[in-house]
């Protein structure tokens, strides 16, 4: 078995169970203590658990502190196969020839690499991955105005500059990445800087699309975005949690729940 496969085996185990010791995992598959203490050393160091004695934890099991920020390549390993089902599922939503703003975001960046087979359109974003992403498509049709601003851990540029320029701006649709979501807080971002711009984009369209796995929910930023009915589709994955879903489908006009199995099936 190769290291990385052994990982995902030891982190998905981690996430069904809330957390592993170390004798378990070796029994399990087969290797030695110390080989078990390498992958979660490698795993912490992504954010992906937390090492305690004798084994590892969920770091997702527990809300951090509102004001948490990881960065952009952490966030990038975590819930890989919901967020490419979530991506896949967004995109359906997109039209030829329309204006699409693109929040900066771990999923909005795997929804990026979906937009660029949509053809005739121009997209609206304040992340540099994302339109990294879409500038390597080398597409004539495809335009791509990013804003300006100062560049947080996220990678979103933010700031007076970067929310004049959205301000000036008209989208037909949005797709919003978040920290956390919420049913009293809404969606929420622990960066204020960050809320600001995503509060200018949100002014700028006509129709909202929130992005986000089902971790986000009852996870709470420093700073809310906006509150849960402003969405109209919210795109989740199978993971979330059966009163989470009801709640929602309460709320927002449209939920769409991406199927996991989909996309894993898609990378395979």
């Amino acid at each position: 078995m190769l290291a990385k496969e052994r990982q995902d085996r030891i982190l998905a185990e981690v996430r069904r169970r809330g957390g592993v010791r170390i004798g378990e995992l070796t029994e399990m598959l087969g290797v030695s203590d110390m080989t078990i203490r390498r992958d979660f050393e490698t795993l912490a160091q992504f954010g992906l658990v937390q090492k305690v004695h004798g084994g590892a934890v969920d770091t997702c099991a527990t809300a951090g502190p509102s004001t948490d920020e990881p960065g952009f390549d952490v966030k990038s390993y975590r819930q890989q196969a919901e967020k490419e089902a979530i991506a896949a599922e967004g995109a359906r939503l997109v039209r030829p020839g329309t204006a699409v703003g693109v929040s900066a975001g771990t999923t909005t960046w795997a929804l990026a690499r979906h937009l660029r087979d949509i053809p005739e359109l121009t997209v609206v974003t304040n992340s540099v991955p994302v339109a990294e992403v879409l500038r390597a498509s080398g597409r004539a049709d495809l335009n791509v105005v990013l804003s300006g601003g100062y560049r947080t851990r996220s990678d979103a540029l933010v700031g007076p500059v970067a929310d004049a320029a959205i301000r000036s701006l008209h989208v037909d649709l949005l797709f919003l990445g978040v920290h956390g979501m919420d049913r009293d807080q809404g969606f929420t971002t622990p960066n204020l800087m960050e809320a600001e711009t995503d509060r200018a984009l949100l002014k700028s369209t006509r129709r909202l699309v929130v992005l986000a796995d089902h971790t986000k929910w009852g996870v709470v930023g420093l700073s809310t975005i906006a509150t849960l009915r402003e969405a109209d589709v919210i795109v989740t994955d199978d993971g979330l949690r059966p009163d989470a879903r009801a709640e929602l489908a309460e709320q927002v006009g449209e939920l769409i729940v991406a199927r996991i199995e989909n996309a894993r099936q898609g990378a395979g």
